[in-house]
């Protein structure tokens, strides 16, 4: 696979030392792979399929935020404390993804300043674009009509 999302923004060298800690995993469609509010112990980077990302809503089913494919990281929540889920993932179609143990990870970054600072800006920025996507949805949801749409 093209190196793409995560693996492009990391340096070569610190992206081979974070790649020695994963193993492969996969999901089959429909799997839920974290529930929102669970523990936050792992995160993954998507090889091939879909990971959808939902947000509770009282009262109704969950509202979809965000679709994730090849190449994007799957779940930050690990890198904060409480260390809980924000959201739930579903798999929309099988997955392949590496998985990656938060405690090795956070270990190794300890280490390697280069990957913890080239992945800590990574996940910022993912953080915003899941924070914005999660706002817009729930705008649609419950909002003034239309006010979802800007911004």
């Amino acid at each position: 696979m093209k190196d793409t999302g995560i693996l492009a923004a990391i340096p070569e060298g610190p992206r081979e030392r974070l790649m020695a800690l994963g193993h492969e995993v996969s999901f089959p469609a429909g799997a839920r792979i974290f529930e929102e509010g669970g523990q936050a112990d792992r995160f993954w980077v998507i090889r091939t399929g879909g990971v959808s990302l939902d947000i509770h809503v009282p009262g109704r089913r969950a509202a979809v935020v965000e679709t994730l494919g090849a190449g994007r990281m799957l779940g930050w929540s690990w890198l904060c404390p409480p260390h809980q889920w924000h959201l739930g993932a579903e798999a929309t179609a099988p997955v392949q993804a590496w998985e990656f143990d938060a405690a090795e990870v956070l270990e190794l970054c300890e280490r390697d300043h280069e990957l913890d600072h080239a992945l800590l800006t990574y996940a910022v920025g993912v953080i915003g674009r899941r924070l914005r996507a999660a706002r817009t949805r729930l705008l649609d949801l419950y909002g003034p009509y239309g006010s979802g749409s800007r911004g």
